[in-house]
């Protein structure tokens, strides 16, 4: 039996890798149209969260008998959001930061039911950087993973030898807790196709 649509207001394809692992297949793909900027002396955990629900209502809006599933993820350093660099010289000076030093990656996830009801959840994941040297950094960025990632990083490419060790969800680095993600969807009566 067809489930009610599920709305992924992402055009992520890491999410949408993350949700297969977990058989779950969005019966549409919808990216939000909104501001992704941080208000001044916003803190990460809010802006995370604002940017999630933000999606979610943004996309929401034009179906609404549907789930809506979104999802943001921030890197941040103490109070400082670090975002997606918007080019080589940003992203060097991204991974120059991180270099040597612990961080944090945020992953807020927003579910809406068809009753406009709103749940979401955030994970804090604590990544360590390896001293990176300067011809680690060239060879990164030639690379372009850097492209469209929180940080000026991707964990599961070729980043992945930068880092010794990670506290929390690997799922959530990479851009969707899929455990946080799984239980939003089971709790809020969407049904798992078999």
């Amino acid at each position: 039996m067809k489930n009610i649509n599920l709305i992924l207001a992402s055009s992520s394809p890491q999410r949408l890798e993350l949700l297969k692992q977990i058989n779950v297949v969005p019966d549409k793909i919808v990216p939000a149209k909104i501001e992704e900027q941080p208000k001044k002396s916003e803190k990460p955990r809010h802006f995370v969260i604002r940017m999630s629900k933000e999606k979610a209502w943004n996309v929401s809006k034009q179906y609404k008998d549907s789930y809506v599933l979104s999802g943001d993820t921030i890197v941040s350093v103490g109070r400082r959001i670090i975002g997606k660099p918007p080019n080589k010289a940003e992203a060097e000076k991204y991974l120059t930061l991180l270099s040597g030093r612990r961080h944090s990656v945020l992953s807020a996830v927003t579910l809406i039911t068809p009753g406009k009801k709103e749940i979401t959840k955030v994970t804090i994941t604590r990544v360590k950087f390896s001293r990176l040297n300067k011809n680690d950094l060239i060879e990164y960025i030639k690379t372009n993973e850097w492209k469209g990632r929180a940080g000026g990083y991707a964990i599961q490419g070729k980043a992945s030898a930068f880092i010794p060790w990670i506290n929390g969800s690997y799922t959530g680095v990479v851009g969707f807790p899929v455990n946080e993600v799984k239980n939003l969807l089971s709790s809020s009566g969407w049904k798992f196709i078999k």
